[in-house]
């Protein structure tokens, strides 16, 4: 029995160094991308292209959201001393015209979401070739992109960051 309890201890023992020693020679990074996409200059290039492509349709939205507020308070100022006929005429037309008014708000997202995801998908593959890269170099085992907690001393985001603005 104390040879079966002295053998199972020995082999703990044995299976504890070996998972030392290979624990030891395994390289863990950290790649935050919140920062890849805050801080990258691609991302920072596409945020820049995304205002500019949308720039005139948000300040449209936003004139077309002004006027409509200015008619409906001018129409509430006046719908008391409107005829009936006047006054359902009107709201009819402002009822359209915020219809109209949602629908190319609701468009403008959608085609906004469309061209940001479209981007962001160009950031993150250059990301991910730049990890690749710099995991393959400095001869990283395994690159995670989320986790609860990571020990700083496995953060490599600065690394990536140098090569993807560096442009090599």
């Amino acid at each position: 029995m104390k040879s079966i309890v002295r053998h199972t201890l020995l082999a703990t023992a044995i299976g504890l160094c070996a998972t030392s020693a290979i624990a030891q020679d395994f390289r863990i990074g950290f790649v935050n991308t919140d920062r890849i996409f805050r801080e990258s200059n691609p991302a920072k290039a596409a945020q820049t292209k995304l205002e500019q492509e949308f720039s005139k349709r948000e300040k449209e939205l936003d004139d077309s959201a002004a006027q409509i507020k200015n008619a409906t308070e001018k129409f509430e100022r006046e719908a008391p001393t409107l005829p009936e006929s006047q006054r359902s005429s009107r709201q009819r037309q402002l009822v359209e015209m915020d219809r109209d008014f949602q629908r190319r708000r609701r468009e403008f997202q959608e085609d906004l979401g469309v061209r940001k995801n479209e981007e962001l998908q160009t950031v993150i593959e250059r990301a991910n070739r730049v990890i690749k890269q710099v995991a393959e170099s400095e001869k990283f085992d395994l690159v995670i992109q989320e986790a609860v907690y990571i020990n700083p001393k496995h953060d490599i985001t600065d690394k990536v960051l140098k090569v993807i603005n560096t442009g090599k």
